[in-house]
């Protein structure tokens, strides 16, 4: 019988929360339940047997067929959320000024088959290097339709979007600027750009993807320096206005990501206005695009509330109307780039599990529990092992980021214990010899999980295969495309074989 969290066994305690969980997450009254947010559109349990499964093929069938750990995209979803950002901006845009463009983040999840998704869907590309440059020309998309970022482009990257005649270059300094002018001048051609600035806006969400505060890398900031009266956002307008081979489309900014109140997205955008403004009033200069970037939040876990792509456009769209009336500004065509808003929910991770374990956990490492005895242990944790974690998602090390997860299986075929099973307060750990390898912090999961079950972890299309490595060696996971109950591999699972391939021996 496996001690709980206050000495007594779990089968005494079935409505009980633990007191190591965190206070946002709730002891679910069904542990098959799948909260909409979190999942592709396609993700149910099937009805007769309760399996998890998408666009109607059960998790087992994919894990004999492509094994695990396994990307799991609903190629059907993904494109409808595209669809969905590009027809409710359109239609918030329409009567000001003709529509708008909705750029991919490709960053957040790009391979030729998803490029291609984005194309057919009437997105534009965002891409922030020559390797996404390359995926983005394989798939089909014409230059026009791509934008380049990045805060240190190589001069081969700059000439590759030259050559390919990218509709638009985001410069993020002073120095890019002048060497864009000469890299286009070699060519002969007029460098298409807007400028990156940092509106100062600070949005909540991690320090290390909030990118429009002062103190950081990207963009061209709005205040000026101690050596200069003038902002070097305004010294990069006045020296694009002047280079002979760059043509100022306009302003660009990127607040952060995972945000979900509308308000930062709207400071943002009465800064770069009223900087629009400035410029017009000083320099004569009449700034026709605006892009208010991307950093849309998702549902990882049931303290996320995003919002939905309609309430984003209307929001923007009313403090761009108010902004131009009060600047009497003409309309810019407004951009806007989603990434993590369009992969993220439609992807699952697929896991089996390996190692369960129950740890007490002392009052030095959590002071809210009480203190264990030789009788009993009051505050114990269960660490369900798995064989894949941050080598095919890093965010839970690298932002402290939070994710859940379901058993592939009904709650109640289990096994180790019949019955109805009780919640457990589980946390689920990768293989890595890490003691951070965390793919999941906090969740309930039936008590009666056990090896060899299958784990699905909802949410992870956006920045999980696209950060993915080979720590310890690990072969990353292949992702495949599920539509209409097919399942096709988009990206080939690597193998130990494939790892020794870039070694040479000497």
């Amino acid at each position: 019988m496996t001690v709980g969290y206050e000495g007594k066994s779990e089968a005494d305690q079935p409505a009980r929360g633990s007191v190591l969980a965190p206070d946002w997450l709730s002891v679910p009254e069904d542990l098959d339940a799948l909260s909409p947010e979190q999942w592709a559109q396609d993700v149910s349990r099937d009805p007769d047997s309760g399996e998890l499964a998408v666009a109607g093929i059960g998790v087992r069938q994919l894990a004999e067929e492509f094994g695990t750990p396994l990307f799991v995209v609903s190629e059907s979803d993904f494109r409808q959320r595209a669809r969905a950002f590009k027809k409710a901006f359109d239609e918030a845009f329409q009567q000001l000024c003709g529509g708008a463009d909705v750029y991919y983040a490709g960053k957040s999840f790009l391979c030729i088959s998803a490029a291609r998704w984005v194309r057919e869907e009437g997105l534009r590309l965002d891409t922030c290097s020559g390797g996404e440059m390359l995926v983005a020309q394989r798939a089909g998309f014409p230059g026009a339709e791509l934008g380049l970022h990045g805060n240190n482009k190589s001069d081969a990257e700059l000439l590759w979007a030259l050559e390919l005649g990218v509709g638009r270059i985001i410069v993020d300094s002073l120095p890019e600027l002048d060497r864009i002018d000469a890299l286009a001048g070699q060519l002969g051609v007029t460098a298409p750009v807007m400028l990156r600035l940092t509106p100062g806006v600070h949005a909540h969400t991690h320090e290390f993807i909030a990118t429009a505060h002062e103190d950081q890398k990207f963009g061209l900031s709005l205040v000026a320096g101690p050596l200069s009266e003038t902002s070097p956002a305004e010294q990069a307008v006045v020296a694009a206005q002047q280079a002979e081979h760059i043509r100022l489309l306009g302003l660009h900014c990127h607040i952060g990501s995972q945000i979900f109140e509308p308000a930062s997205f709207q400071v943002a955008a009465e800064r770069l206005m009223s900087f629009a403004a400035q410029m017009r009033d000083r320099h004569g200069m009449i700034l026709a695009e605006l892009d208010l970037g991307g950093g849309y939040g998702i549902a990882y876990t049931e303290a996320d509330s995003p919002r939905s792509p309609e309430e984003i456009a209307g929001a923007m769209a009313e403090v761009v109307a108010a902004e131009c009336a009060r600047w009497q500004l003409t309309l810019p065509r407004i951009s806007i780039e989603p990434g993590r808003a369009i992969a993220g929910p439609s992807t699952f991770t697929l896991y089996r599990v390996g190692t369960i374990k129950d740890v007490a956990v002392e009052p030095e490492a959590h002071p809210a529990a009480p203190v264990p005895s030789a009788a009993s242990s009051s505050a114990l944790r269960r660490y369900v092992s798995v064989d894949g974690g941050m080598s095919d998602n890093p965010r839970p090390v690298l932002y402290e980021a939070d994710y859940t997860a379901v058993l592939g299986r009904p709650a109640a075929t289990g096994r180790a214990e019949p019955g109805q099973p009780v919640p457990v307060l589980s946390r689920v750990a990768g293989k890595h010899c890490e003691s951070g390898d965390i793919v999941v912090r906090d969740v309930y999961l039936p008590g009666n999980i056990e090896a060899g079950d299958l784990l699905a972890v909802p949410g992870t299309g956006a920045y999980c295969w696209s950060l993915a490595s080979n720590y310890n060696y690990q072969p990353r996971p292949a992702v495949i495309a599920v539509r209409e109950g097919e399942a096709r591999t988009i990206i080939r699972g690597e193998t130990e074989a494939d790892l020794l391939t870039r070694d040479v021996e000497s």
